[in-house]
């Protein structure tokens, strides 16, 4: 898996616009999923080759009855195979170029007949999140989806596609482009779903009995709320944009539908941020629950050693071993001392007792 924080960036030199492979494939092989609907009919089939879609490019598709296709290509590594889907569908090099070298911020970007979206999409690996990239474009009834790796978000949608429910078979490219990046927002609640539950574990643990891992674990927690959070952000202000830009591509319709995935989007960014401010707190609390366990210790290794400072200053006294010692001669002197001792030594653990100090 590829730093959640390095962008994939071409080698420097290169020319803008040109296609590098990646350096981490994510997938074996790269797939086409081909999913057209056109009021009560649907077909959805699987492509091998970018060829078999030039009969979806939006000029020969306007003989499809007004028609959705949406494609979805899973695997970035092929460039031949994604510059062959730009030169159909005639996406810009560099567009292209975004969708190759993963790791940008979350954008919109408004091309010659298309556009273009960038978001950021998080899958839960064990304790960990697992970034990815997914690149979107809209074109007249036609929407392209890039995704780095098996397993997307998008899945709802397909079913609502299926089933016909909803608005999605009977509106455009626009509302389709809508669901998948509304689809993509929602898939922020289940995982700060976790994160919540993260920090009340944490929380609890922090408060009852903190150890080194602890640190450990507040930092990667506060890792992947920074992580979402440079996510979240941006594509806060795309959504915006989508809503609030003059694009032909965008009817009114979906714009309305826009401004309630904007509002999911604020709702996710003030949660990230009171996660964050509580993961913050987290590491203030370890570093006070260690320090009062310290003082704990210290306190009762105080306790001790005080308790201990007549008793060495008896037995140094009678350590001396003088002549004109009397007790030295005193055949009870030896036991008499360690009485002294004992008494001092209850005199003072009642002492502290009384006061509270242990």
């Amino acid at each position: 898996m590829p730093h959640p924080f390095t962008r994939r960036h071409p080698r420097p030199g290169t020319a803008p616009g040109t296609l590098g492979a990646p350096e981490t494939r994510r997938v074996e092989e790269t797939s086409i999923a081909v999913l057209r609907y056109a009021g009560e009919t649907i077909e959805e089939r699987r492509v091998d080759r970018a060829a078999e879609l030039a009969a979806y490019a939006p000029r020969a598709g306007e003989a499809l009855d007004g028609g959705v296709t949406w494609i979805d290509v899973v695997g970035v590594h092929d460039v031949e195979l994604i510059g062959e889907i730009g030169r159909l569908f005639g996406i810009h090099a560099l567009a292209l170029e975004d969708v190759v070298h993963t790791g940008h911020r979350p954008k919109v970007e408004d091309y010659e007949g298309l556009l273009f979206c960038i978001l950021r999409h998080f899958h839960v690996d064990g304790a960990k999140l697992s970034p990815e990239q997914i690149s979107l474009f809209v074109l007249p009834g036609v929407v392209i989806t890039f995704q780095e790796i098996v397993g997307d978000a998008f899945e709802p949608v397909r079913e609502r596609i299926r089933r016909g429910s909803g608005r999605l078979r009977s509106r455009g490219s626009d509302y389709l482009a809508y669901a998948l990046i509304d689809a993509l927002v929602d898939r922020f609640f289940p995982l700060l779903e976790l994160l919540g539950e993260r920090i009340e574990t944490l929380e609890e643990e922090l408060i009852d009995e903190p150890t080194p891992d602890s640190l450990d674990t507040i930092y990667e927690l506060r890792r992947d709320l920074l992580m979402l959070r440079r996510a979240a952000w941006p594509k806060r202000e795309m959504i915006l944009a989508l809503q609030r830009g003059e694009s032909p591509l965008v009817g009114e319709e979906a714009r309305l539908f826009l401004r309630d995935a904007y509002d999911h989007a604020v709702e996710v960014m003030e949660v990230i941020e009171t996660y964050r401010e509580l993961a913050a707190s987290m590491l203030d609390v370890y570093l006070s629950s260690v320090s009062h366990r310290m003082n704990e210790v210290m306190k009762v290794l105080t306790i001790i050693a005080t308790i201990f400072i007549p008793l060495t200053f008896i037995a140094g006294v009678y350590g001396m071993n003088f002549a004109g010692m009397p007790e030295l001669s005193w055949p009870w002197g030896y036991p008499a001392s360690l009485t002294l001792m004992a008494v001092v030594a209850a005199a003072l653990v009642y002492y502290f007792r009384r006061k509270e100090w242990f």
